[in-house]
């Protein structure tokens, strides 16, 4: 007889991921118990193009806050910025960037980002793969049981999905 038992309880680990962006904001929560991974919560947060830029970095940082508020992540991650042909576009994601970073910060979550080489090669096997193929693959992954109409709440569950994957410590 081994003097090894199995383990009854597992260390959960709660993840918020964020796809950031000012004009669609993908968010998730994801919970790793053991070897599962369940999907808590997931949306997209929609500014309107009505409402300054200032008024949509508001919402969006004030709707990450709630989340963080009402789940109680225990990892932070999210996307880096990758090159882009649009400079505007790019600043203004680097911005909704720094605010999320210090709003994670304040709520004393570790922060780790992956880049979108790295998030693709981790949920579809090749860091080159397209949308299609992330949309594909994330719910072989993970149970969905909401529909996901937008492609920003797919790639906040991709990047949660990339960091359970790779934490080793639970």
């Amino acid at each position: 007889m081994s003097n090894m038992s199995t383990p009854t309880h597992y260390k959960k680990v709660r993840t918020l991921a964020i796809d950031p962006g000012f004009d669609r904001c993908g968010v998730a929560i994801l919970e790793r118990r053991g070897g599962v991974v369940s999907l808590i919560y997931s949306n997209c947060i929609e500014t309107s193009r009505k409402d300054s830029y200032v008024s949509r970095l508001v919402s969006v940082g004030d709707m990450v806050a709630a989340t963080i508020q009402k789940h109680k992540p225990d990892h932070f991650v999210l996307e880096k910025i990758y090159l882009t042909n649009n400079q505007k576009t790019a600043m203004q994601v680097a911005e909704v960037r720094g605010m999320l970073l210090y709003i994670a910060t304040s709520a004393h979550l570790p922060i780790t980002e992956y880049t979108p080489p790295e998030i693709k090669l981790a949920v579809t096997g090749w860091g080159r793969s397209d949308k299609k193929q992330i949309i594909s693959m994330v719910p072989k992954l993970i149970k969905i049981s909401s529909p996901i109409l937008l492609d920003d709440e797919y790639d906040a569950i991709a990047i949660g999905i990339t960091h359970l994957a790779s934490l080793r410590e639970y």
